[in-house]
């Protein structure tokens, strides 16, 4: 049931489990290929989404950490058991259990939105699903220590801004998928992978950052793109033939970005776990152990991170008309057998466009030619309650549009703020 425990992580500052030494790097290799893949039949699906938190009265207005909590006490037991937390810039991230099916997972996810929109809309706020935030500056309201230090790490290694982008201006729609049986992985994780590019392009809805047009369709994926590619670039390998094997090379290469001492503390210097775990280097003092690898691999982004399961992380925030379509789509494809097949075989041309995908999305001919390929896969599988938002998915891939074009449409019309008021506003 590695699964099982998906959304049930908190976003808060997390120490160490434990404090067992490391006999060294190989010792770490071993204990995160052991880990990080489930031998498990497919077909559970767990999903967490995000939406950034404003006032649709002063849309420029950031609300604060106490006025979200205020809200959040108020909130009964989420119908679909879903968690709730909240993100270093207000986002308010829901995360559901797994269960079984994509059906299954979107509908216990949309009655929770239901719920949760609602508080907010008596507390005078909104929630509104964009890949980024498209009108204020970056700005951090959670108070852990986790985060602070994480700013540190950021602005130490030259990458402040993106930094502080990636943790406050920035949201998503994730799916946690079984990893499935292990005579599978390769080929799972590898498709996982290389449907990114491509799923990119179909759900970008991040056409601005802070109040500007990126000149992107997706600006939250040039934000994660801007980052260390050590840290939230792809895991695969050359080959891809051993995906546990090429996570644990991923993870012992990445630089270390906290440790607890007790408190979370950045490290402003690039040191490999690797090295800290074979103790060439020694920070808080001390060699690594797990409790303190534990730590590191929970610091590390890639857009698909093996946990047990798949995190695939490379989706845009999106509203309710295409949302349950997408997540269907994307589950669809990774767990029919046949659907995979005919998905590689699409997507394998455009598997390492991320840029392209994020930039100009569906104007690119082969991003294209997959998404009409993968949409047509999926589609007469839909069931009758995701009617309208498959025909919807289908009409925009057609036409080549994702919904930033729609975004960038009406803030022609009618401005940032006008369009994040009426966002903030709709709570079903």
């Amino acid at each position: 049931m590695a699964l099982a425990a998906a959304t049930q992580l908190s976003r808060a500052d997390e120490p160490c489990p434990g404090d067992a030494e490391l006999a060294g790097a190989a010792d770490a290799a071993d204990y995160i290929a052991a880990r990080c893949l489930t031998d498990a039949p497919l077909g559970r699906v767990g999903l967490e989404i995000e939406a950034h938190c404003f006032d649709p009265a002063d849309p420029r207005r950031r609300p604060g950490w106490a006025e979200i909590g205020e809200v959040l006490t108020s909130l009964p037991v989420l119908p679909g058991g879903s968690r709730v937390t909240v993100e270093p810039g207000g986002a308010v991230e829901l995360s559901s259990p797994p269960v079984t099916g994509a059906v299954a997972a979107i509908e216990a996810m949309a009655a929770d939105q239901v719920v949760l929109r609602s508080a907010f809309a008596e507390a005078g706020l909104g929630l509104v699903p964009l890949g980024a935030d498209p009108l204020r500056p970056a700005g951090r309201v959670n108070p852990g220590a986790r985060y602070a230090a994480m700013e540190q790490f950021f602005a130490a290694s030259h990458t402040g801004s993106a930094g502080a982008a990636m943790m406050t201006s920035t949201a998503s729609v994730q799916l946690n998928l079984d990893a499935g049986p292990r005579s599978g992985w390769a080929e799972r994780v590898w498709l996982a992978h290389a449907l990114g590019p491509t799923m990119v392009a179909i759900a970008a809805n991040s056409p601005l950052l802070g109040g500007e047009f990126s000149g992107w369709r997706s600006t939250r994926q040039r934000v994660w793109s801007r980052l260390d590619s050590a840290r939230c670039g792809p895991v695969l390998g050359l080959d891809g033939t051993d995906p546990a094997a090429d996570w644990a090379r991923y993870a012992l290469k990445a630089p270390v970005m906290l440790v607890h001492a007790p408190e979370a503390s950045p490290v402003s210097r690039y040191v490999p776990f690797a090295h800290w775990a074979d103790g060439r280097v020694l920070l808080g003092g001390r060699r690594a152990g797990i409790g303190d690898l534990d730590y590191h691999l929970t610091t590390l982004f890639p857009p698909v991170r093996p946990r047990g399961w798949l995190e695939i992380r490379y989706l845009d925030s999106l509203g309710d008309a295409l949302w349950p379509a997408i997540v269907f789509t994307l589950a669809t494809l990774l767990d029919d057998p046949v659907a995979a097949g005919a998905a590689a075989e699409a997507v394998g041309p455009v598997a390492t466009a991320w840029d392209v995908a994020a930039r100009i999305g569906l104007a690119d001919p082969r991003l294209h030619a997959a998404a009409r390929r993968c949409v047509e896969l999926v589609a007469d599988q839909a069931p009758a309650s995701l009617r309208g938002g498959m025909d919807r998915l289908v009409g925009m891939v057609e036409r080549a549009r994702c919904p930033a074009d729609d975004i960038a449409d009406e803030v022609g019309r009618t401005g940032v703020p006008a369009m994040v008021g009426r966002l903030a506003r709709r709570q079903s």
